[in-house]
């Protein structure tokens, strides 16, 4: 069971970036700073900040209901998403999107903004290539680098469950988990989809 993609906190979290750069800001680097914002947050508490439904793709990891977001009308994504992501973001051009609308802050939580915080803080300095590569280097990731380099692939599903694998200590600024945190976050992370299959 999936978890229901909020896409009021995945549009506020987009135009917290882009306000961040100063209104504007390139639509890849964006969906690497979201992820890396929802790969915090789940390692730290147990949950992601946007519920999205992330691919491997050949540029690193990609949440998908924040592209869709990106890239116009989306007739499978939640009902009402479109025009509301319209009254914050401006996406009409090819590769940036604009903030155009105050930030409502309240759909995050104090833990959502400090994950925000995080991915700008750590990465703002690297372009969207510089990102794509620095996602290569996570388990996530690399788990489906052979297949994404056949033909026939474009894109792996990421379970959540993933996003707990530790990394090489050079490459990831947030501590590793240990065995038993990592067992108690797949359990909350099962309880969160199985309490969502229940309500859906």
């Amino acid at each position: 069971m999936q978890l229901s993609f909020s896409h009021r906190k995945a549009t506020q979290a987009l135009a917290y970036f882009a306000e961040q750069a100063g209104g504007t800001l390139n639509k890849m680097k964006a969906l690497k700073l979201i992820f890396f914002a929802d790969r915090y947050h789940l390692r730290k508490y147990g949950r992601s900040i946007t519920n999205d439904t992330y691919f491997a793709m050949k540029f690193g990891p990609v949440a998908s209901g924040c592209r869709n977001l990106q890239n116009g009308p989306d007739e499978y994504g939640p009902t009402g998403a479109d025009t509301y992501a319209s009254d914050f973001l401006d996406c009409s051009a090819q590769r940036d999107y604009t903030s155009q609308k105050k930030i409502d802050l309240n759909v995050f939580s104090k833990s959502d903004l400090e994950a925000l915080s995080f991915a700008w803080t750590t990465y703002q300095a690297l372009d969207q290539f510089q990102l794509a590569d620095e996602t290569h280097r996570f388990p996530e990731w690399k788990k489906h680098e052979a297949a994404l380099g056949t033909p026939d692939v474009s894109r792996r599903p990421m379970p959540y469950s993933d996003f707990l694998e530790n990394p090489a200590e050079d490459i990831d600024p947030m501590p590793s988990l240990s065995s038993e945190d990592q067992a108690d976050l797949r359990d909350e992370i099962a309880e969160l989809h199985a309490i969502e299959g229940v309500w859906s």
